[in-house]
């Protein structure tokens, strides 16, 4: 059933804040949102570097910007009904962009908003030779993004990069500083080790993600260890996508191997499953209420 936007996103505020490790995977398009949405999961991701590879063919690089966000956010808030999280970068610009970038996406069905403090253009968050803005200027991004929000439950999530840059002591005093500046979730990318893992949900008192990065820099635990130690969202941004191409390379290589493809199950969701998520019943029953009658 379809909510309003300002119900489902303070209901979302309150699943986020009662920090009990939120599993949350990302979505690259409709298609993968609506799968996400049928497998049970409570939240997505729309990732940035999922749109950036899947779309472009591209790797993670800074290479699309507020009107392809804004662009994907609606198609996948018009598919699903579960909240969305989108990754907007750097915000696309300074602290006045930012501005903008939060009004747009809100209106584009967003229900929390990811910024992260590198430098433009922005690297995937587990490459190597990242760069990061002041702290001061991040500080400004952060506020610009509280004051623009129509919605006080449209969350900001404050992502810092710093860690793999100046340290970890460095993120989480930059951390501390994005809190006071209105962020209401904090995300330390790329964390390394497990004890800093464990000690950072207790070193900061709002709730904070996670990002699990299948081949990344960060130790895998499970969402249970995770909730645990007082993670609020449990994020597998691109586990969707990297499901995606081993599927596609799977099935297209038999394909050539063989030079056919059957209905198997094994490689291929059956005709019927993909007319099932994409709604096709809904469709075959609008046709047939409005079709001309003699």
């Amino acid at each position: 059933m379809t909510t309003s936007s300002a119900a489902r996103r303070a209901a979302f505020r309150a699943r986020v804040e009662a920090r009990q490790g939120l599993l949350v995977p990302g979505a690259f398009n409709a298609m993968s949102a609506r799968v996400v949405e049928d497998a049970g999961f409570e939240a997505l991701y729309l990732t940035g570097a999922g749109v950036t590879n899947m779309s472009l063919g591209l790797p993670d690089l800074g290479f699309i910007g507020l009107h392809e966000a804004a662009e994907h956010t609606s198609r996948v808030r018009d598919a699903i009904d579960l909240p969305i999280i989108v990754d907007a970068d750097t915000g696309f610009g300074n602290a006045v962009n930012v501005h903008r970038t939060i009004r747009v996406l809100e209106r584009s069905g967003a229900d929390a908003v990811q910024l992260e403090d590198q430098i433009m253009p922005k690297k995937c968050g587990h490459f190597s030779g990242k760069e990061v803005i002041s702290t001061s200027e991040m500080v400004g991004k952060i506020q610009a993004a509280a004051d623009a929000r129509e919605d006080g439950n449209l969350l900001i999530i404050a992502r810092t990069d710093a860690a793999a840059v100046h340290g970890i002591e460095d993120a989480i005093e930059r951390g501390q500083r994005f809190v006071e500046a209105g962020a209401d979730i904090l995300f330390i990318e790329a964390t390394e080790s497990l004890s800093d893992i464990e000690r950072l949900p207790a070193l900061i008192d709002i709730p904070q993600l996670i990002n699990i990065v299948i081949g990344g820099k960060t130790p895998t635990q499970s969402r249970e260890a995770l909730a645990g130690l007082g993670y609020a969202i449990v994020l597998y941004a691109n586990a969707a996508l990297q499901g995606a191409v081993l599927g596609m390379q799977r099935a297209l290589g038999t394909l050539r191997e063989q030079g056919r493809l059957d209905e198997d199950a094994t490689l291929v969701a059956p005709f019927s499953e993909r007319q099932r998520l994409v709604n096709k019943p809904f469709y075959d029953a609008l046709d047939k209420k409005y079709a001309a009658k003699d």
